[in-house]
């Protein structure tokens, strides 16, 4: 079974400085691509930043200049380092992988799998 775990979210002023970790398990295979989404109360869940395994990023507009997204393929990790939060970054961030499947079950279109959530608060 293949489980995201996140890390690294909190509270933070205006201006501050967060890296959030996403850690797949061992057992995931055929990662093609490894994103970030947010959902703030009352919004549409929308997608931050995602990077593909030939490393080619994207972001949304909002984040631009501010916010970097990477991964470490050997540890099956992705990172999201934000700079210069701004109080309209408060949201739950999710991390999201496009995979293969797992060592025990194999599909032949990639399908997501989502972490749990971690909180980000940023105070003005």
């Amino acid at each position: 079974q293949v489980q995201l775990v996140e890390s690294g979210g909190g509270l933070v002023q205006a201006g501050g400085s967060l890296r959030l970790s996403c850690a797949a398990s061992e057992s995931i295979v055929g990662i093609n691509a490894m994103g970030w989404y947010r959902q703030a109360p009352g919004k549409q869940r929308e997608q931050v930043a995602t990077i593909l395994t030939n490393g080619r990023t994207t972001y949304t507009d909002s984040v631009k200049g501010r916010f970097t997204i990477s991964r470490d393929s050997a540890k099956n990790t992705v990172y999201l380092q934000m700079n210069s939060l701004k109080p309209e970054d408060t949201a739950v961030y999710f991390c999201k992988v496009n995979a293969r499947g797992s060592s025990s079950i194999s599909y032949i279109v990639p399908v997501e799998y989502w972490g749990q959530g971690t909180q980000v608060t940023v105070s003005s």
